[in-house]
């Protein structure tokens, strides 16, 4: 971490060098930044590291692991990747949108170090019915993963379904993961996965044309399947942005959710409660498999896909399929600027703010945003009017940099929020606080969800916030607020 009394030029220069610059030329710090550029933009990690393969399971996209293009590099059907996730693998591979992987048995699930399948390089982790439980570092990364920006799909099944015998359902493993962990054990998704075993039912989906993951460009979601099952318990008290998106017949609200979805941090969870849909019918030799996928009484195909592009940040135009009445926005990126490469051009903020200072770097060109970093008692603002256009989707992306001079590991000092305000500067939400306690190297992504503002012009607000004694710099560059 950087210890400086920082020197902040006040006014922006355009230097004579930068000309000599290659054109997109891009300085990416630490492990996030060097992996935020793939060449494919939506990177999905699939989980069979916690006995997915045990019993009659075969909760795998392929044999090749961890890269499924190692047994077929340009798959047409499901059935040139082996695994009864395969169809799942090859819908999404075929849209060319997306790098799927597979952490293989043996191996853990960590953040932040550098092996190909740390979820620092990932968009998504799908759980598909872990059958052992995770440990604690694994835990933590996980929490973290989805704190920082990352989709969480959690897919369960019934109670009692230990298939490997080792005295621990996908139902336990799974709220352990939520109950148990050292980042946030306060229910952090906002829901709990009940003890059941229902033996059969196609919960239906609610009524909300607007829902990406329900109305996606796969296709439209009316229902699923339960063919030994569970559902969840919703607690919004706990987590406003919790959401049952399919339930069982006869249930609604907070009870009997067999599909719900989340946030936690600035990253996105979704929750299913069988693994008998997302099961195509086809796997290794020796196992007994359910066509869930291809169930014609179901649309848990569409679920799937959808689902995964939603928690990717994927609000793609249709690459997978018919947008099934979804929404007809035109896909754009609605901010001025966003890049501060043009200096303080559409935006508002404290002289010095946005810079092209080399005490701190910039993601990507030469400018970026430089909040707090003084040693002093000082607040920074940096804001941006915006309308979001109404029946959109809508996602607040940018990349965040902190470095700090604090020591503690324990107190919040200084700190970065940002929020969502009305026109007469009111606080309509805080979409998330940041601190000296997440100071780390490079540069992280952090995405919100912010289609609950549609309609609206709104102003983008990030306040940056720091004691009097050690320096902690809050640096933002890359900014985008798409819609679609």
């Amino acid at each position: 971490m950087l210890e400086f009394t920082r020197s902040r030029p006040t006014v922006l220069t355009a230097l004579a060098g930068l000309g000599l610059l290659a054109a997109g030329a891009a300085l990416q710090l630490g492990p996030s930044a060097t992996t935020a550029q793939a060449a494919t933009p939506h990177r999905v990690l699939f989980d069979n590291a916690h006995a997915e393969t045990a019993g009659n399971a075969d909760w795998i996209v392929s044999t090749s692991q961890p890269d499924p293009l190692g047994q077929d590099a340009t798959p047409s059907a499901e059935t040139d990747w082996t695994g009864a996730l395969s169809s799942w693998g090859v819908a999404l591979q075929k849209t060319g949108d997306y790098s799927i992987k597979t952490l293989p048995s043996g191996a853990g699930l960590t953040y932040g170090g550098s092996a190909t399948t740390d979820l620092s390089k990932f968009d998504t982790l799908v759980l598909p019915e872990p059958n052992t439980l995770f440990t604690t570092a694994e835990k933590a990364a996980i929490m973290n993963f989805v704190k920082n920006g990352g989709g969480l799909f959690m897919i369960s099944d019934h109670t009692g379904a230990d298939r490997n015998n080792d005295g621990e359902d996908a139902v336990e493993i799974l709220n352990d993961l939520m109950t148990n962990n050292s980042v946030d054990s306060t229910d952090p998704f906002g829901f709990s996965i009940d003890s059941l075993s229902i033996s059969s039912d196609h919960p239906s989906a609610i009524g909300d044309s607007t829902n990406p993951v329900l109305h996606g460009s796969f296709g439209t979601v009316t229902k699923s399947l339960i063919a030994s099952g569970t559902t969840a318990t919703l607690e919004p008290g706990d987590n406003s942005s919790v959401k049952g998106l399919l339930y069982r017949t006869g249930y609604s609200g907070n009870t009997g959710a067999f599909f719900a979805t989340s946030t936690f941090g600035s990253g996105r969870v979704a929750f299913w409660g069988d693994s008998s849909p997302i099961d195509d019918g086809t796997g290794q030799s020796g196992n007994t498999l359910y066509d869930g996928w291809n169930d014609t009484s179901a649309t848990n195909a569409a679920l799937a896909l959808n689902a995964t592009a939603r928690l990717s940040g994927d609000s793609g135009s249709g690459s997978g399929g018919d947008d099934g009445g979804g929404s007809t926005c035109t896909a754009t990126q609605l901010l001025a600027n966003s890049g501060f490469e043009s200096g303080p051009s559409g935006w508002s903020a404290t002289s010095g703010v946005i810079t092209n200072s080399t005490s701190e770097a910039a993601r990507s060109g030469s400018y970026y945003a430089w909040l707090a970093g003084n040693g002093t008692a000082t607040t920074d603002t940096l804001s941006q009017p915006v309308t979001i256009t109404s029946g959109c989707t809508a996602t607040l992306s940018f990349h965040l940099h902190v470095d700090t001079a604090e020591t503690t590991t324990s107190t919040a000092y200084d700190t970065l929020k940002v929020q969502v305000l009305n026109s007469s500067g009111t606080v309509l939400g805080t979409l998330a606080t940041y601190s000296n306690l997440d100071a780390a190297t490079g540069y992280t992504a952090r995405t919100f969800d912010l289609g609950a503002y549609a309609g609206q012009t709104v102003t983008l607000k990030f306040t940056g916030t720091e004691g009097s004694k050690l320096q902690t710099s809050f640096v933002i560059d890359d900014t985008a607020l798409d819609v679609s």
